[in-house]
């Protein structure tokens, strides 16, 4: 087991009970999480998530590594979340939002999608760093607080079984379910699928991506029923162009979804020209 790794095994080994135990049970329980923990830590100290060096708790960043990450707030496009230089009121739309509105109603997302995040994100999506979700999960439910407050469902962006088969957990769920975790919206793990092999979208145009992904999703059956009139909080890993959240959004429209969001561990932020 990997340093830093274990804190999330020794919480579910030293649960503690719930609420409707007696409280001596309560305490005992919460000291032997408390022992279980300390212990862990002895023998495995919390690492940081960027660089690996020792740190106070589990899932934070080191004092040399937090600054080198851009974590997105206001000011920012109402619409799609890009970060603005300056403030430019309540409610500004960004240039590209303004030449062509989204099918989402709003869109954030924790980090800005550069060469200090994709040491995070690339080993979380495809290294089998499962472990980064709670943290990664935590920062993303702080950047969409607005969002995830108004959302009944919380669905992730599906994977095709093909992709699921290689890469063995689909990292978007992961996500999904730490969020909701972090509000009392419903996790709605397999609210969508992939219903045809998409491929991989790097290295196609904007227009290319849309045209991949189009007709790929459609609506689990036995969500049908529930998911009108609903709001739907959609999580993914990387807002590039949009294509495939869009895709969804579209499908989720389609199905009776009252509104749609989209919330993302980090996004691409193009220059202004």
């Amino acid at each position: 087991m990997a340093a830093g790794r274990g804190t999330a095994l020794i919480a579910g080994v030293f649960a503690g009970p719930n609420q409707s135990m007696p409280l001596g049970s309560v305490i005992v329980g919460r000291v032997c999480a408390d022992a279980g923990r300390k212990l862990l830590d002895a023998v495995l100290p919390p690492l940081c998530l960027g660089c690996s060096e020792i740190v106070a708790t589990p899932g934070a960043l080191c004092a040399a590594c937090w600054p080198g990450f851009s974590f997105i707030s206001a000011p920012h496009c109402a619409r799609c979340g890009t970060p603005f230089a300056e403030d430019l009121g309540e409610g500004a739309l960004c240039g590209a939002c303004l030449a062509r509105a989204p099918r989402f109603r709003r869109a954030r997302a924790a980090l800005v999608y550069d060469a200090q995040s994709r040491r995070l994100v690339l080993p979380f999506k495809h290294g089998d760093r499962t472990d980064l979700a709670r943290a990664c999960g935590g920062w993303m439910a702080r950047a969409g607080a607005e969002l995830l407050a108004e959302a009944d469902l919380v669905a992730p962006v599906p994977l095709h079984w093909r992709r699921l088969f290689m890469r063995r957990y689909n990292q978007a769920l992961l996500l999904a379910r730490s969020v909701a975790r972090q509000a009392p919206a419903k996790l709605a793990p397999d609210l969508l699928r992939r219903r045809r092999w998409t491929g991989s979208q790097a290295g196609l145009k904007a227009k290319e991506r849309r045209s991949n992904v189009r007709q790929a999703f459609d609506i689990h059956p036995r969500w049908a029923d529930a998911l009108e009139g609903k709001s739907v909080l959609l999580v993914d890993d990387v807002l590039t162009t949009g294509a495939t959240v869009e895709a969804c959004v579209r499908t989720l429209e389609r199905g009776g979804a009252r509104h749609v969001d989209v919330l993302t561990l980090a996004r691409v932020v193009r220059p202004a020209l």
